[in-house]
């Protein structure tokens, strides 16, 4: 049997090159047709398989939650929450969240810049790291390019490291997480454990995986039921004591913020960044050299070659250099202000008073008959796990 390729214009070397492959894998197959018995193994044996391709595949009978967070996907909250989850065996778990902490974010989404996805270990999940956003990180999720799904029951923020009540919402990256899930279609839970540098502890993360669970596991059954409130994203707020909980309460978003400071940082205060800003300057003296002893250096060139009345001009260095720049330096911080709304039924008052705050949030203004229907939806759903 001869082989032909077809020669639509390409290259005579590059056609003779494919017939010889072609020729000789032609002669390999002929000659494993007449030996086949020396060889046991299964042809795709001895094919190489890389770490992506052999991470677990989607198991279609389970409803699929997708988990993220603004704290970066090392972050413990993330790994108890996931552990649960694949623990409890309820759900195919798949996660796609920052690679580093992207906790006050916001809404930010990546533009004109590469996203570098990476796939990562954690046992019982199909799971990938992201150097964007926590939005990036649902809409990437979503949008079908990585995973072979598009659509979730469910996509879960959290469990993060301090509060997002208030106007903190706003500024919250597992909030915008969950929220562009929201706006994707898809229901989302945003769940946050009010974290206190001087008590907290990294069990309490675990805790409180322990406690909002209950109300996971419900969410995922009645979304298959269709009677999960529409149009809404439920931000869960865990007191710093997780465990001794008052119990879950329907709240609405309070006014309150944290106060914006920006204090100024001297270089001197500051050796690594004095040190860098002296090497970038270094390196712009050093090029600002270069560029002219390559312009000094083309010049004795030109004026060797061209004609006599030809005037050659050293160019070096345009605009100001680094040392004639006025440079300051800022750090944002944010501070506790004074809480002076009274309302028992606000985010960050019942979190005070030890419960768990359920706020839903909606896309539209109008949220009263949202939270109507959350609060009807929560109060059954805990009814029906007493």
């Amino acid at each position: 049997m001869t082989t032909s390729v077809r020669n639509n214009f390409l290259p005579p070397s590059l056609v003779s090159n494919l017939r010889n492959v072609l020729t000789s894998r032609k002669g390999g197959e002929e000659e494993s047709s007449e030996k086949p018995d020396e060889s046991t193994e299964a042809p795709s044996s001895s094919l190489p398989s890389s770490s992506s391709d052999t991470v677990q595949t989607t198991d279609c009978s389970k409803p699929i939650v997708l988990v993220t967070n603004g704290d970066g996907i090392e972050a413990p909250g993330l790994s108890f929450l996931v552990e649960a989850l694949v623990r409890e065996g309820q759900c195919s778990v798949h996660v796609c969240a920052p690679q580093s902490d992207k906790s006050v974010s916001g809404h930010s989404v990546t533009l004109r810049e590469t996203l570098d996805v990476s796939s990562a270990q954690i046992s019982g999940a199909i799971a990938y790291e992201v150097s964007g956003t926590p939005a990036d990180c649902v809409s990437l999720a979503l949008s079908g390019a990585l995973f072979s799904w598009s659509k979730p029951a469910l996509v879960i923020s959290g469990i993060n490291r301090g509060s997002s009540c208030g106007h903190q919402i706003f500024y919250s990256g597992a909030v915008a997480g969950a929220r562009e899930a929201l706006l994707c279609g898809i229901p989302s839970l945003s769940i946050s454990l009010n974290w206190k540098n001087d008590e907290s502890h990294e069990s309490d993360l675990k805790d409180a995986v322990d406690v909002c669970l209950p109300l996971i596991h419900a969410a995922i059954r009645d979304i298959e039921k269709g009677v999960f409130p529409k149009s809404c994203l439920l931000n869960i707020e865990i007191p710093t004591s997780p465990l001794t909980n008052k119990g879950f309460k329907v709240t609405k978003q309070s006014l309150w913020r944290s106060i914006p400071s920006w204090r100024a940082v001297s270089a001197t205060r500051h050796p690594s960044v004095g040190h860098f800003m002296s090497n970038q300057q270094s390196l712009g003296i050093q090029l600002a050299q270069l560029s002219r002893d390559a312009s000094a250096a083309g010049a004795a060139r030109r004026n060797s070659t061209q004609r006599k009345n030809v005037e050659i001009e050293s160019v070096g260095v345009a605009g100001k250099t680094d040392s004639e720049r006025v440079k300051k330096y800022f750090r944002l911080e944010f501070l506790d202000s004074e809480r002076e709304e009274t309302d028992d039924d606000l985010d960050f008052r019942a979190l005070e008073n030890g419960f768990v705050a359920i706020t839903p949030l909606s896309l539209s203004f109008v949220v009263s008959e949202t939270q109507a229907s959350a609060c009807e939806w929560i109060a059954a759903a805990l009814a029906r796990d007493e």
